[in-house]
């Protein structure tokens, strides 16, 4: 019975506790969607994209033609000039995968240019979350656009430190 009795101020309480936290639910999609300078740095983002890309299939489709060229010439080639021909197409399609990697590659141009174009946005409007959770007294402002995310929480709320002293890890 004591156990019980326990148990049941322990949950009481802990329900007590969480509904005393406020709590927002923001789609920073549909902010971005409605800021005039996102959807400029969004097309100019679009356009250097395009730019590349056709840059790319520019080259891909020189190689194309050299495989053709290739393919028709081989039988009339010498060894040397077969190994000199493989070793340009080799080298050619390792350029392409270069420029591709260079280009949209994880931290390549388009992830940078998107820094220098978006991110400075993205932060305005992380800014102004933050000002309002503050401003308004919320614990939690979450993001609905690609799942939930927690885009601010009231930094007394974060019991990290605690989990690592209760770890032994000094924080």
């Amino acid at each position: 019975m004591k156990k019980f009795l326990f148990i049941a101020i322990a949950v009481v309480l802990a329900s007590a506790s969480v509904s005393a936290q406020r709590y927002a639910i923001i789609d920073t999609k549909f902010i971005l969607d409605k800021m005039p300078e996102y959807k400029d740095a969004d097309k100019r983002l679009a356009l250097v994209s395009e730019q590349w890309q056709k840059e790319i299939d520019a080259k891909q489709g020189q190689l194309n033609q050299m495989y053709r060229n290739y393919e028709a010439e081989q039988y009339m080639l010498t060894e040397d000039l077969k190994k000199k021909r493989e070793d340009q197409l080799f080298n050619s399609e390792k350029e392409i995968r270069d420029l591709q990697k260079k280009r949209f590659g994880y931290e390549g141009d388009l992830f940078k240019e998107r820094q220098k174009l978006v991110k400075p946005v993205q932060d305005k409007v992380y800014n102004a979350i933050q000002k309002m959770a503050v401003n308004r007294g919320y614990d939690f402002v979450l993001d609905k656009s690609e799942g939930i995310t927690v885009i601010f929480a009231d930094p007394k709320l974060d019991k990290s430190d605690e989990v690592l002293r209760e770890l032994g890890l000094k924080s």
